[in-house]
Parts: structure tokens; C-alpha cells; sequence
């Protein structure tokens, strides 16, 4: 690494997908405990878009420019002091996590604890559609206790995190529901759904009652958890952004019916749990999808296109 700079995603203003763009910016070094990433490829997530057009305004402040880019694949490029476990060449995968965005960049760093490796034989590209199915695995496993023959409702089927937990819960033995667009229905298929239902075309309260609710989409929440079988679950990992306040006080008012209630929360992944994904990934249980890959230059196409919605697994930008 001759240079001390890199290329980044980067915007000044709130605003939609024409405020990104490419600059060059101080290229990060390790501190103790931390790993320096060539980062080869991440995807576009929800969150970030969010924030990107000031959706979450409250939280993100008004201190530009700002970085976009919540996950990631590559290479770890140099060590900070201290760090143990990983050497420099790995192939690795890793969220950005609750610090915030910035691995729409060509180097990112972030504490090793927070890396996993990539399994062998896996693009980089392709495994950059993944590290969002830790929050599946959290959902279904550790949160809703999914169980072999239950009954699972997957809201948001067709995108990230929703086709990794199709492929999960088909996985772990329950019958699975997906609700995706009508031109999804055969992608949804393919993953492993038992039932492909139109979320269009029906109403909640035409669909039955359900073991696991997994809510990707964060509105109706409500009507959604009116399908729960006795000692049913209900997990979300949104909320409505356009009535904010009525979504999160609707949430944390459901903890007064104990097991009734929304468990709701954001991923946070460390190693031990990329170390799960790498196993689910190893053992066939699940496979990437990608949608569609940008080049980083057109890191805000890739915006563009999710927000349109329709979107089959993940929107992928490749940095090289």
C-alpha cells in the first residue's frame, strides 16, 4: 500500500441516491485490537438508506460528510496490536454494527472480535450477500426458538434478511410461508418456502395462524401478531419508519404480554456467531443470492434500486 488514501461512498446532504458519491479519503490504520480490511465487495441495506435520506435524522445528526455501508467481504490487510486469531490474508466478513456505516470504502477497520472467515470456495462477491443472515440466524434460533414442525411466517421474503430466513427455517424443519410481490413468488419458491403468497394480494387476517412470525417490513405489526397460535412468537427486526413514534411504543408496549409479546432488535454480530453463518453456509443449509452487482461508482444505483423495492436477495457493490 503505496498510498495513504482510498476511495469512499460519501454524502453532504440528506436527501435520495443522487447526494452519494466517490471521493478520496484518508485511508484508516488499525488501532490495538483491531484489523485493517481491503474490502472487495458489501451490500445495500435498508438501514442505511434510511439514514442516508434522513429518516433517522435524530440519531445520525447533522455532522457531514457521512459514510453509507453497513457489511462486508475481503481481505484483512494489516493487524493492530494485540490482535490474535486472524492473520493478515484471511478472508473475512463482517458488519459494521451498531459504531454506525463506512464500508463503502476500500478499507475499513473494526475491531477482530467483530470478523468471521469466509469459508473456503466462496466468492468474495457472492459471500457479501451474506453477513445480514446473522440476524436470521438470530431471529429464528435464538429469539423465536423455532422448532421442527412449527408453522413460520417470513414477512419480506424475497429480500436480505427475509430469503436467509426462508432458507433457514426450511432448514431447521418448520413449514414455511413466505409473503413476497407476486414476481417473487417463484424466487421465494426456490429457497425452500412451502407456501409463496402474494402480500398483495391478501390481508393478514386471511393467512392462518403461525407458530414464528418474522417481521422484516416493520408496519402492521399489530395485525401481523394477531396470527400467533398459542405460544406463538413474534420477531422484528423493523419498524415503521413513516409513524416512528406509534411503532416503537406499540413494540415496547407488547412486553406486558409476556410471551405474546414483539421481540424486536437490530443485528450486532461478533466472531461466534459469523462462525455460525460459515457453518450454516459449509453444510448447505444456505446459499447466497444476489440480485444484482454495482460497481462502486454506482454505489447510488444500487440505493436507487432497492428503494424501488422488488429486490431478490441482495444488491451487491463490488469495490474493485
Amino acid at each position: 500500500m503505496d498510498d495513504d488514501t482510498m476511495r469512499a461512498v460519501l454524502f453532504d446532504r440528506y436527501g435520495g441516491p443522487e447526494v452519494l458519491y466517490v471521493s478520496r479519503v484518508p485511508r484508516p490504520e488499525p488501532a490495538p485490537g483491531e484489523v485493517l480490511v481491503r474490502v472487495r465487495a458489501f451490500s445495500v441495506n435498508g438501514g442505511e438508506t434510511a439514514a442516508r435520506s434522513g429518516r433517522l435524522r435524530l440519531l445520525t445528526g447533522r455532522k457531514f460528510p457521512k459514510r453509507v455501508g453497513l457489511d462486508f467481504t475481503g481481505e484483512v490487510a494489516a493487524l493492530g496490536a494485540g490482535v490474535t486469531g486472524i492473520v493478515i490474508g484471511d478472508r473475512v466478513w463482517g458488519v459494521m454494527g451498531r459504531t454506525g456505516f463506512g464500508s463503502a470504502a476500500e478499507y475499513v477497520t473494526l475491531r477482530a472480535e467483530r470478523l468471521g472467515r469466509v469459508p473456503d470456495g466462496l466468492d468474495l462477491v457472492e459471500a457479501a450477500a451474506l453477513p445480514v443472515a446473522t440476524t436470521a440466524i438470530t431471529a429464528l434460533r435464538d429469539k423465536a426458538r423455532l422448532r421442527p414442525g412449527e408453522r413460520l411466517l417470513v414477512r419480506g421474503a424475497a429480500g436480505g434478511v427475509g430469503n436467509a430466513a426462508v432458507q433457514l427455517g426450511r432448514a431447521y424443519g418448520a413449514e414455511v410461508t413466505a409473503l413476497a410481490r407476486a414476481a417473487n413468488l417463484d424466487f421465494v419458491r426456490t429457497l425452500g418456502a412451502h407456501h409463496a403468497i402474494d402480500h398483495r394480494a391478501v390481508s393478514p387476517s386471511e393467512l392462518g395462524l403461525f407458530d414464528v412470525v418474522l417481521d422484516t417490513v416493520g408496519t402492521d405489526l399489530r395485525a401481523f401478531r394477531r396470527l400467533l397460535s398459542p405460544g406463538g412468537r413474534t420477531v422484528t427486526i423493523a419498524f415503521d419508519l413513516t409513524r416512528l413514534a406509534a411503532s416503537l411504543g406499540y413494540i415496547a408496549a407488547s412486553a406486558v404480554h409476556g410471551r405474546g409479546r414483539v421481540r424486536f432488535f437490530s443485528g450486532n454480530p461478533t466472531r461466534a456467531l459469523f462462525d455460525d453463518l460459515a457453518r450454516e453456509v459449509s453444510e448447505g443449509r444456505l446459499r447466497p443470492a444476489v440480485d444484482t452487482c454495482f460497481p462502486l461508482e454506482e454505489t447510488a444505483a444500487a440505493h436507487r434500486a432497492l428503494e424501488a423495492g422488488g429486490v431478490r436477495g441482495k444488491y451487491v457493490v463490488k469495490v474493485d
